[in-house]
């Protein structure tokens, strides 16, 4: 996967902004929903967050408070660096943090659980619990899509063809999955919510 990122990259932001290939895609709701998802995170309390798997920083920049994202790949860390310059970024495996146990209050995700497949899950949020008490995860609404998860092809610019596992949540769904927890937001295409290990 960190392959697929690496090329991806510089184009990432595409996706959320309607741009590139999502130019001519209808996502009615779509601008305004983003609004709202960043109005939910900007809303979060200030806090030691970890961002894992924060990509270019689109959704790092809402967070408040002290900030540190991880993400595998370093093209996109070179972007969330500019992005986001008061935070620190670092290449990390997301299944083997480097950090103690309680480092931060909060661990947030963004688009990264809903393409773990069962055994990678249960590694995710064992490790996420080691390291926060607090665990928000911003994910994909089921509302959108016919199925509850799927292999999806995906074509980057320069006509390179990859199969990514993508999953897709009800908030009371992806709730239950982490261990209880509450929706702070769930629409048309995105869920986030918030669980307290």
């Amino acid at each position: 996967m960190k392959a697929y990122y690496d090329a991806r990259a510089r184009e990432y932001d595409d996706w959320y902004l309607g741009a590139g290939l999502y130019g001519e895609r209808g996502r009615q709701g779509w601008e305004e929903e983003l609004t709202r998802l960043g109005e939910t995170i900007e809303a979060l309390p200030p806090a030691h967050t970890l961002d894992l798997a924060c990509g270019t920083g689109f959704l790092t920049r809402h967070l408040r408070g002290d900030i540190v994202g991880v993400d595998a790949s370093e093209k996109m860390l070179a972007i969330a660096r500019e992005r986001v310059p008061a935070a620190e970024f670092f290449t990390a495996d997301a299944f083997a943090l480097p950090f103690d146990d309680g480092s931060f209050d909060r661990l947030f995700t963004g688009h990264f659980y809903g393409h773990l497949e069962e055994d990678d899950r249960l590694r995710f949020l064992g490790e996420a619990r080691r390291v926060a008490d607090e665990l928000v995860v911003v994910d994909s609404s089921v509302q959108h899509s016919p199925v509850a998860e799927e292999f999806q092809p995906r074509v980057l610019k320069d006509g390179s063809r990859w199969e990514v596992f993508k999953r897709f949540f009800s908030g009371a769904g992806l709730a239950e999955e982490l261990g209880g927890g509450e929706t702070l937001f769930e629409g048309h295409w995105f869920v986030v919510v918030r669980s307290f290990g």
